[in-house]
């Protein structure tokens, strides 16, 4: 009986601290300082057959805008991409937008200009608004990925 109490609570030791273990185990990735460029890969997962409206509005509505956040100096470089071929339904995705900010604050606080940059470019702001409405009704899925550049330096 001792040996089987202490099997399940073995048991339950290993299982309460594996997933733990296992991300001390993989490491995360190093922290860039305050002032180093920043990473975000942003996901876009569209409804079949909605792939190229959701590209038009988005190069229509939203580049502008990044374009325009760009010229400021927050945002370094923009890149837009696609995949050449298709992958399984669960693991799909249709756009990548890759931005490179000037630092994680301007990455992720709250851009003050926005507003103002939005009713610049789009004085028809009914229409913006409609066809930003529409740019999310047919996406599926969307996901930001901050991500660490760890390639050794030489």
């Amino acid at each position: 009986m001792r040996r089987i109490l202490i099997a399940v609570l073995s048991v339950v030791f290993v299982a309460a601290f594996a997933a733990p273990l296992q991300l001390l185990a993989q490491g995360a990735p190093p922290q860039v300082s305050a002032d180093q460029p920043y990473t975000i890969e942003y996901y876009y997962k569209c409804q079949w057959g909605h792939q190229a409206e959701f590209k038009e509005l988005f190069l229509k509505n939203h580049y502008p805008l990044l374009e325009k956040i760009q010229t400021t100096g927050r945002i370094l470089s923009i890149k837009i991409e696609s995949p050449a071929y298709h992958t399984t339904e669960d693991g799909r995705w249709d756009y990548r937008v890759t931005i490179r900010y000037k630092n994680s604050t301007v990455a992720t606080t709250a851009n003050p200009d926005e507003e103002a940059f939005v009713k610049e470019l789009w004085p028809d702001q009914a229409t913006y608004q409609k066809e930003e409405q529409r740019r999310f009704e047919i996406l599926l899925g969307h996901w930001d990925l901050p991500v660490t550049d760890i390639t050794p330096r030489k």
